[in-house]
């Protein structure tokens, strides 16, 4: 059986990092990634497929500088 992965999740981890990354471009890009965000004229929300491509990039962003 293979080792299952390891995810850190502590604070300043990779992970951590590359969500607060996301969030900030969530926010430049003015797209809503909270089921429970309120309605801001101009905002979209945003799809399954954003939030997990938004994060494996920024997630290879930061374990690759």
């Amino acid at each position: 059986m293979a080792d299952a992965p390891i995810v850190h999740i502590g604070e300043n981890s990779p992970e951590e990092v590359a969500h607060k990354l996301m969030r900030e471009i969530a926010g430049v890009e003015k797209k809503n990634i909270s089921p429970r965000a309120t309605y801001v004229p101009g905002w979209t929300d945003a799809d399954r497929d954003w939030i997990l491509s938004t994060y494996a990039k920024c997630l290879n962003v930061v374990k690759n500088s």
